[in-house]
């Protein structure tokens, strides 16, 4: 790279340990790299760790010895992520927040403003593969005196990570087909236990620190606290799977499909005429309009898991496909609905590009589709993600 300008790369430092040693990698690798915190909007009832998280930035970029910048997202973040997480728990279903921070603030904003300050790529400690494949010769015809050209395009795809308890390429099925040539993963291709053995070689002064949870950026928060900021809590009934009243709660907006604790079962005669136990009841439905929630225990309810009988199409809007072939009726696929959830097979039944629309079957039982969370389809041994979409209603 000496005998020529060096390739630029905005790397998004959270502050945590893989996205500095993502930075640490590249520029070790020869690349100019810059460091960039970016700044999302942030709670001022709650305590946060953006401060915190902006210092660790600074100090590896001084470090390592590269320029920090700080990109402000808050406008976005606000719109794109929080309000939209309220509105969609709001309307009975349950968002991926994370999905939307990667879509409109990672790989959205920043992206485009890294792209527009001369980056030649945007890197982020996400564990996911971006693999170049060889290049394919087309063959151009014979224009009057001019000879057959041979052009050479190189395709690139998106795959999970080499670490299945790290990866994360469940929250970036949203990233432009056109923009993986221009993005960098530099920990994709390794285990949490190398990314921390580099840390500590490149001296980092986040080498130790505990990785994040919970919300993007935020961190860890308790759901019923944040929704209650923006939601009045307002009291409904518990009712079995055959639409008998067996308790109260605060609110149908504060619960999702597959929890367990937050309700109260009665104990009188309703609690009698009961067989259920109490301490095993799961959330299976919501009624925003009654504000009710039904609960079951049925066994695998927690799970969402349904039978043969009950097993029916999961159709996904906001379908973003990254695969250069398109999928056909009939086509076999894996997808997963929920972060970490093991890949069930799949059969493509409906595909609709202008819309936007697809509709699955799945292929053996699997875990039960919760409107508004991701399904994301994956194909092949090195598990190419070939897109995702939005699980709604038809």
């Amino acid at each position: 790279m000496s005998s020529m300008r060096k390739k630029k790369v905005f790397v998004g430092l959270s502050g945590g340990v893989d996205s500095s040693v993502s930075a640490a990698l590249l520029k070790e690798a020869g690349y100019d790299v810059i460091g960039v915190f970016i700044k999302v909007w942030q709670p001022d009832w709650m305590k946060c760790t953006t401060t915190e998280d902006r210092r660790d930035a600074m100090r590896v970029c001084a470090h390592i010895e590269i320029p920090f910048l700080e990109f402000n997202a808050e406008k976005i973040y606000k719109k794109s992520v929080v309000d939209y997480m309220v509105d969609e728990y709001g309307k009975g279903r349950t968002p991926n927040p994370d999905v939307m921070c990667n879509a409109y603030v990672k790989f959205g904003v920043f992206y485009e403003w890294a792209i527009q300050n001369g980056a030649d790529f945007v890197a982020t400690g996400h564990y996911a593969r971006i693999m170049e494949h060889g290049t394919r010769n087309m063959e151009q015809k014979k224009t009057g005196n001019l000879a057959n050209q041979m052009l050479h395009v190189t395709s690139y795809t998106l795959h999970e990570s080499s670490d299945s308890q790290k990866d994360q390429s469940y929250f970036l099925w949203q990233i432009k087909k056109e923009q993986l040539p221009h993005i960098m993963f530099p920990v994709g291709n390794m285990e949490k236990t190398e990314v921390r053995k580099l840390a500590r070689k490149f001296g980092l002064p986040t080498a130790q620190k505990k990785d994040s949870q919970g919300l993007c950026f935020i961190g860890k928060v308790d759901m019923k606290e944040f929704l209650g900021r923006y939601a009045k809590a307002k009291s409904g009934k518990v009712l079995n799977e055959k639409g008998e009243e067996i308790g109260i709660h605060d609110g149908a907006i504060f619960f999702t499909l597959g929890q367990r604790h937050g309700f109260k079962i009665n104990t009188g005669k309703a609690q009698a005429k009961r067989t259920e136990d109490s301490s095993r009841m799961y959330v299976v439905s919501k009624n925003m309009k009654k504000n009710t929630i039904t609960v079951s225990s049925r066994t695998n309810a927690h799970k969402g898991e349904i039978s043969n009988a009950d097993r029916q199409e999961v159709f996904l809007s906001s379908v973003n496909w990254l695969s250069e072939k398109l999928p056909q009726e009939g086509e076999t696929f894996k997808t997963r609905f929920r972060y970490r959830e093991e890949l069930s097979d799949c059969v493509i039944t409906a595909f609709n590009r202008k819309q936007k629309t697809l509709r699955l079957k799945l292929e053996e039982n699997g875990r039960y589709p919760t409107v508004g969370q991701s399904a994301v389809i994956y194909s092949g041994r090195k598990l190419e993600l070939m897109g995702g979409g939005i699980i709604d209603m038809p």
